[in-house]
């Protein structure tokens, strides 16, 4: 299970030597999108030919009756990685479909260290990190977005858990715009862009604190806490 990064940033900084050294041998990959995948592999610097390396693919289409045909290496003896577009493979990731029929065949699956952009907003947003939910996307109408915010703020407030979840960053402000109208004055939010990239920025306040910002168009995290 091989992390790859979520954001422009130097891999020495996310990736450590060991780790690399660790997939060096690895020839044969599930990967979400090929072209990124090898710019992400080659960009490690541990492949002598990244031309040599096969690429299968893994992503929210593939069905479940292919999986056995994708993991025909591991049966055959090789090692295989799977790689996430971004962030860790099998969270918020189809590479669970994968991991999850390994496990039944007994393959040992084997997690690498790598930035997750939900937990690292976790950390660095001072809500509670010992309860707490990832919803994926929110509704889109509008309608069904306020009442799903009201739902979940009801949630975090009932049960002190954080709630957290992402947007297309052409939707960025419209989210946050309705975020900021639908919960509770005193309700903490926070919202992290760009993590681990050179445009990082990371707002955790109550909603009647908030400032003015425009979010930039790049991949951000929503979190609350009622």
């Amino acid at each position: 299970m091989i992390p790859n990064m979520i954001a422009s940033a130097d891999p020495d900084r996310l990736f450590s030597p060991l780790w690399r050294k660790d997939i060096s041998h690895i020839r044969f990959f599930l990967a979400e999108d090929f072209r990124s995948a090898r710019q992400f592999l080659s960009s490690l610097k541990v492949f002598d030919d990244i031309g040599a390396l096969h690429f299968e693919k893994l992503d929210r289409d593939t069905a479940e009756e292919e999986i056995d045909r994708l993991l025909k290496p591991l049966l055959d003896g090789q090692d295989m990685g799977i790689l996430s577009e971004s962030g860790c493979p099998g969270v918020a990731d189809p590479g669970a479909l994968a991991t999850g029929r390994a496990h039944r065949l007994g393959i040992t699956v084997c997690p690498l260290v790598g930035p997750s952009s939900i937990l690292l907003s976790l950390m660095a947003s001072g809500l509670n990190g010992q309860r707490f939910a990832f919803h994926g996307y929110l509704p889109i109408q509008e309608k069904e977005l306020n009442a799903e915010i009201k739902k979940l703020e009801k949630v975090s407030r009932d049960e002190r858990q954080t709630q957290i979840f992402i947007e297309s960053p052409h939707r960025n402000n419209r989210l946050l715009s309705a975020l900021k109208k639908q919960l509770s004055p005193s309700s903490r939010l926070c919202v992290a862009c760009d993590l681990t990239g050179k445009d990082e920025k990371i707002v955790s306040l109550p909603v009647k604190n908030w400032p003015e910002w425009e979010l930039p168009k790049m991949p951000c995290i929503f979190l609350f806490l009622a």
